[in-house]
């Protein structure tokens, strides 16, 4: 009868405590027996700690567990070792539903710092279907480390017994774990790490001979599958992949991904025994490949194992039970870790999980046997025979798997149910393989038929944390990704003109853009739908299209389309097109107003009428000056040059964005008193603060002042005091108005009076004396008009 070892190519090495030298001494799995130190040995200076990217194939060690005299804890203190990354605590008995609490902490290579304690959850879901070698917890990855202590005790109960042959195992994943200089750190030891503060010995410690028997498989001896070779081939045959793949097999650091045509026969298993790949409804991921991750087919001769009817009926979402902090650039190392904690220490034929995916949303190939095929994997005890496993690198009880993570377990589960008709969002009838018992606490016999959704958690079929509470909540969300539609849905802009009362107006061409929550990766394709009709269609990471349309009121709407098929539409949003431009209905007039003149600057004031057939956006002043107004304003004060002809540029634009400009011309005119007829008596006063260095006094009643001009607008300037009188005014011969000039305070070249026509013509204005008792005396500066 062959042993496990001939079968599978590999041997479990057992360590002993050796009390004599104090010393443990580990057989290596892979590359012999490895001396350990004591933590006195960490202790004490002037040694150097093993540092370094690894290099090589993957590595692992073992060390018996010391189990303490009333049976109920076992124990490894601080003790310095080789290089690993991964660790677990395993036990000989394979079936054992071991009641224990398992915690292990780690020191990071270089750093002399300690992990926090970390505790590792029992690995089940696998002995219905494998012929495993030894019972443990998940494996954890910690980063790489040089020194490890662990403590195994009853879960909370003193009256828990512990499984026999405790052994506590750690691998080393080989080169391309990441470890070359990026400086990050494992969550361990962020929060509550202790630092050690000692430096290792630098003296070797020679490693003690392996027990006998050391070398051989401590789970039970089994005959080798019929369709297993004999001895393990020189050069396993890798899964076919798009990418360059190295003849040897390679540990990359960043994996290409495989993405052969769906129903493409895997070369690791003979054709004949091999199930149909059947098409999707939806598109298949990216997928790194075994050979681009690594893995070492030498650890799997096993053939593949497929479901029994041939077909997926739910997918099991999973975690791994490890670090968050990881770097993406580890993902390969860490598959490879499980991979080998799986196989050689575990015995199973290959990796549990059908796929893994690490938070950056890379999926990464684990069991073999070929992508689009239904292959067992060992991961949900009772339920292996009719479901896919999908683990998410890391721990999920108290932290959300990362968005991009969700998204690539939706993809995938809507592939692999997709080609086989069932619906992400459905429910699944599975029977089960075994007696079993939920995290919930139902339980049923083997046979039952339980009613899952298609995309569960392992703790809906087993009494496990897994996947975790954080990821089980998060499962709606993966199943909404999967099932479609598109999600949060909506028209955020459309330009091209502006919007009024919900109304877009344009003069043709309109850019919509939109937003989605659920992930591009996940949606076929948007279509911009102009009257129910496409117009333009977009790739799903696309969210904003450009169209043009003819004339007319339309209805613009947003369409997207899942990959499952299933359409989701915005509101629609009503756009006009039109081409007409505003028009002035009050021609831009500018007219003087009330105010102090300056030598350089007339107060005025510029008016107008604009309107539309649609919408007006607004009028715009683009000179003297620019200035912007809104739709409804008509008016707005300046100043303008005396004596120079100014252009008031003006431009009228509605919401489409058609538009109308208009530039009337207009010079303000000083008049100075010496250019007025004057009757009655007028004394002249000298003062720079008056227009042009002189004014005009009277206090004599009926004493009059007239300008003659042809303009449309004018204004009469005076100087005013507490002691200023009233005066007349009249326009062509006719009084208009009575004017107080009285001030509280003294101002100068102040236009007191203004009036303006509609029509530029000859006109006079006259001032005259009113002689205003106790205050007759008034100051006249002249007149400015607008020509």
């Amino acid at each position: 009868m062959a042993s496990r070892r001939s079968r599978l190519g590999w041997g479990v090495g057992v360590a002993a405590v050796v009390a004599a030298s104090g010393v443990l001494v580990a057989g290596g799995l892979a590359g012999g027996p490895t001396p350990w130190s004591g933590e006195d040995d960490l202790r004490r200076p002037g040694g150097t700690a093993a540092e370094g990217p690894a290099s090589g194939p993957v590595e692992t060690h073992a060390v018996e567990l010391e189990v303490q005299g009333d049976g109920r804890r076992a124990e490894l203190g601080r003790q310095k070792t080789e290089r690993f990354s991964m660790l677990g605590v395993t036990w000989t008995d394979p079936k054992a539903a071991a009641a224990v609490k398992v915690e292990a902490r780690t020191r990071a290579i270089g750093s002399g710092e300690w992990s926090r304690w970390l505790v590792l959850e029992p690995e089940r879901g696998a002995v219905d279907v494998e012929r495993a070698a030894r019972g443990g917890t998940e494996p954890a990855w910690v980063g790489p480390s040089d020194g490890v202590e662990v403590r195994v005790t009853g879960e909370g109960r003193v009256s828990d017994a512990l499984p026999e042959g405790l052994r506590l195992d750690m691998i080393d994943p080989g080169a391309g774990s990441g470890t070359g200089g990026t400086g990050a750190r494992n969550a361990a030891y962020v929060g509550g790490g202790t630092p050690f503060g000692v430096r290792p010995v630098n003296d070797p410690v020679s490693p003690e001979p392996e027990l006998p028997g050391s070398g051989e498989s401590e789970g039970p001896s089994a005959e080798p599958s019929p369709t297993a070779p004999a001895e393990p081939s020189a050069e396993p045959t890798p899964e076919p992949s798009l990418t360059p793949e190295p003849s040897a097999p390679a540990t990359p650091s960043v994996p290409p991904t495989s993405e052969p045509p769906t129903g493409s026969p895997s070369p690791s298993a003979p054709e004949t025994t091999e199930p149909p790949a059947p098409p999707s409804s939806a598109p298949r991921p990216p997928i790194v490949s075994r050979a681009a991750w690594g893995a070492d087919e030498s650890m799997s001769l096993e053939e593949p194992v497929y479901l029994p009817d041939g077909r997926i009926k739910a997918v099991v979402v999973h975690h791994t039970a490890e670090t968050n902090n990881y770097d993406c650039a580890d993902s390969p190392a860490i598959v490879r870790g499980i991979y080998a904690y799986h196989t050689r220490t575990l015995g199973w034929r290959d990796l549990g999980y059908n796929f893994l995916v690490d938070k950056c949303g890379k999926v990464f190939e684990g069991r073999k046997g070929g992508v689009d095929r239904p292959v067992m994997g060992a991961h949900a005890y009772g339920f292996n025979t009719e479901t896919t496993g999908i683990s998410v690198l890391g721990t999920h009880t108290d932290v959300n798997a990362a968005s991009a993570a969700l998204t690539a377990v939706a993809r995938v589960a809507a592939w692999k149910l997709g080609q086989y008709g069932v619906k992400p969002d459905d429910t699944a009838s599975l029977t089960a393989g075994a007696d079993g018992r939920s995290l919930a606490g139902q339980s049923w016999k083997k046979g039952a038929v339980r009613t899952l959704p298609a995309i569960h958690g392992h703790r809906d079929g087993f009494n496990t944390l897994c996947p975790g509470d954080r990821l089980y909540a998060q499962l709606n969300t993966i199943r909404a990704r999967a099932a479609g539609p598109v999600t949060g849905l909506a028209v955020t802009s459309v330009t091209g003109g502006g919007a009024k009362d919900g109304t877009t107006y344009t003069r043709s061409e309109i850019t919509v853009e939109w937003k989605a929550s659920t992930p591009a990766s996940l949606i076929s394709r948007y279509e911009l739908l102009v009257n129910g009709k496409v117009a333009v269609t977009t790739k799903g990471s696309v969210r904003t299209a450009t169209t043009a349309l003819p004339l007319g009121t339309h209805r613009v709407a947003v369409r997207a389309i899942h990959q499952s098929g299933k359409a989701a539409t915005t509101p629609t949003a009503t756009v006009v097109a039109e081409t007409t431009a505003p028009t002035f209905t009050t021609r831009p007039t500018l007219g003087l107003r009330s105010g102090i003149v300056e030598a350089n600057a007339v107060p005025v004031r510029l008016t107008w009428a604009a309107t539309d057939n649609t919408a007006l956006r607004n009028v715009r002043l683009l000179a003297p000056v620019a200035k912007t107004y809104a739709a409804t304003t008509t008016g707005a004060n300046h100043t303008a040059v005396p004596g120079t002809a100014t252009a008031w540029q003006m431009r009228a634009t509605d919401l489409a964005g058609n538009v109308r400009n208009a530039s009337p011309s207009f010079t303000p005119v000083v008049l100075q008193e010496t250019a007025a007829t004057r009757s009655g008596t007028w004394t002249t006063r000298s003062d720079s603060r008056y227009l042009g260095g002189k004014s005009y006094s009277s206090s004599a009643k009926g004493a009059k002042l007239t300008y003659t001009f042809t303009g449309r607008s004018a204004a009469l300037v005076f100087s005013r005091a507490s002691s200023s009188g009233q005066v007349h005014v009249l326009v062509d011969g006719k009084r208009v108005k009575t004017v107080d000039l009285k001030s509280s305070t003294t101002r100068y070249r102040d236009a007191l009076w203004t009036q303006t026509w509609d029509t530029s013509a000859k006109r006079t204005v006259t001032v005259e004396v009113v002689a205003t008792s106790g205050r007759p005396t008034i100051t006249t500066d002249g007149l400015v008009y607008i020509r």
